[in-house]
């Protein structure tokens, strides 16, 4: 059987840490060919003494012979003296060097060597005991810098934000945490899906943001406000309502989204019912199904679990977290439906005086063209009789000549 090797390496960022001395560690997340991800720490001067070992390993490959055989990636030496600012400067340097590390040829990008190097160690699953008075700093590196030497991408310090967890929650999988009532969590990504990637100490894993609150107060600063003018949506997958609050939708529904929230519950609008439905089956109209990364693909296989199917929730926050009910959100949404159709009655009579369209139908129907202006006629030439019956108009003046609010529904109708 052939061992692990590894698939993909992503630099994540660095923390500055002041225990037993200040210094500062790459964090690496390792992704392996049996499907796991495992977080390490890394000095820049051990990944400089690997790239001298892994040179020395294969000197064709690394241009000692034959410059122009040369594949391995160059890396700098580190300096005398690490600070913030070049550990900040070298990180596209490093992300670069990693990735080009993976696309060499399999002799050297699985050799036994690299392997050990990336291997998971004890001081990676449990750190070093933290300083007594300082706390260490974590400086995350943004998604979209891959350019060399462009310092201003990289982010500054960040104080990732602490969530206690309200009820007990066994893992389902691998990739998630168990949680206990009462333990603090810090917030790396918050995905729109409900799930949200959080270490605790040493550990990393996906957590329900159900299961979370924040330490200000219960309700979430970040919740954007009902947006009941909705946002057309077309579901990916079918899901069958569990709870009454909730919307039963097949695949390839057009919806409207009135009210994204955190925990990926979201609220959506079919006509004039409203209910929640998991966002991680919706997609914007308009916008391609992207292809789900297998990191991503791992977390969306089913949604997280909703609030309200917490047993025995223990929220530290006397006032509980503002709720709307789905009464309100369906006559909040008929009301703006309503006002809706208002102002489109009112403003087409105005449409229709003011500009006229330059499209004339055809008697047979088929298409329409534009109107040319007539040669004047003689005077002895008999005027031409009007038909009673106009023809039929053509689609394209019908929908020419609707509201904007006729138009969406029948983008709806046809969807569906």
């Amino acid at each position: 059987m052939e061992p692990t090797y590894v698939r993909h390496i992503e630099l994540l960022g660095f923390e500055k840490r002041f225990y037993p001395s200040q210094h500062y560690v790459y964090m690496l997340l390792v992704k392996w060919s049996d499907l796991s991800e495992k977080l390490i720490y890394r000095k820049y001067p051990e990944i400089h003494i690997f790239h001298k070992s892994l040179k020395e390993m294969f000197p064709i490959e690394a241009g000692d012979i034959d410059a122009k055989d040369r594949i391995i990636p160059s890396l700098p030496a580190p300096k005398w003296f690490d600070n913030q600012k070049t550990t900040e400067t070298r990180q596209g340097t490093l992300a670069g060097y990693c990735h080009a590390l993976i696309d060499l040829p399999p002799k050297i990008s699985r050799c036994q060597l690299l392997r050990d190097f990336f291997q998971v160690r004890p001081e990676d699953e449990n750190p070093p005991a933290p300083h007594p008075y300082k706390r260490n700093e974590t400086f995350m590196m943004q998604k979209d810098r891959t350019t060399r030497g462009n310092t201003s991408d990289i982010s500054g310090p960040i104080i990732l934000e602490t969530y206690r967890a309200i009820a007990d929650y066994g893992k389902s999988s691998k990739y998630e945490l168990n949680l206990k009532t009462g333990d603090l969590l810090e917030i790396v990504e918050k995905s729109p899906n409900g799930w949200w990637f959080c270490q605790r100490e040493s550990q990393r894993g996906w957590v329900p943001a159900s299961y979370l609150e924040p330490l200000e107060g219960p309700d979430e600063m970040e919740e954007p406000e009902p947006n009941y003018e909705g946002e057309l949506y077309i579901t990916t997958k079918g899901y069958t309502a569990a709870e009454d609050d909730e919307l039963t939708l097949g695949p390839g529904e057009t919806i409207e989204v009135i009210h994204k929230l955190l925990d990926g519950w979201w609220v959506v609008r079919k006509g004039e019912q409203t209910g929640h439905y998991p966002s991680m089956y919706l997609r914007k109209t308009g916008e391609k199904r992207e292809v789900d990364t297998e990191r991503n693909a791992l977390r969306r296989e089913t949604p997280p679990p909703r609030r309200s199917t917490i047993r025995n929730p223990q929220s530290i926050h006397a006032k509980g977290r503002q709720k709307i009910s789905q009464d309100i959100y369906r006559r909040n949404s008929r009301h703006y439906l309503q006002q809706r159709g208002k102002r489109s009655i009112q403003s087409r009579p105005m449409n229709r005086v003011s500009k006229q369209s330059p499209l004339v139908e055809r008697k047979n129907n088929s298409e329409n063209i534009r109107q040319k202006p007539r040669a004047q006629s003689a005077p002895d030439e008999p005027k031409k009789k009007m038909p009673v019956i106009p023809p039929r108009p053509s689609a394209e003046l019908i929908l020419e000549r609707c509201t904007e609010d006729t138009r969406k529904k029948l983008s709806i109708r046809n969807s569906t």
